[in-house]
């Protein structure tokens, strides 16, 4: 059985410029086909627009509010929706001005830095 606490995941920056803690993934668990993080994107600040070739994603909000950006359609979100990334989409998410978003983020395959890839 695997359990990871949260507070044990040292948060990191990623190359998007969330703030990371990775719950499960295959550096720190016998992870085959997804992973599961949560990340924060600070008030009033953006992730960078990028894609991944392989992985497909879903962001699920646990806090905040914000502009979600997918192809080039834009939407409001906010704690409870759940959003979901195919892979090859460019896609960005906005913080509003005076709250931050916390969401989860689960990928599969499994989140790779090397399948990141920017404009």
């Amino acid at each position: 059985m695997e359990i990871r606490a949260r507070d044990a995941a040292v948060p990191f920056e990623t190359a998007d410029g969330s703030t990371i803690r990775s719950l499960l993934d295959r550096s720190n668990a016998p992870v085959a086909n997804h992973s599961l993080a949560e990340a924060t994107i600070e008030a009033g600040t953006a992730t960078t627009r990028h894609h991944h070739r392989i992985a497909e994603e879903i962001y699920y909000l646990v806090e905040g509010s914000g502009t979600m950006e997918l192809d080039g359609e834009r939407r409001s979100v906010s704690a409870g929706d759940a959003i979901l990334i195919p892979p090859g989409a460019w896609h960005q998410i906005t913080a509003d001005a005076g709250t931050r978003i916390r969401l989860l983020c689960s990928c599969s395959p499994p989140y790779s830095h090397d399948d990141v890839h920017f404009a």
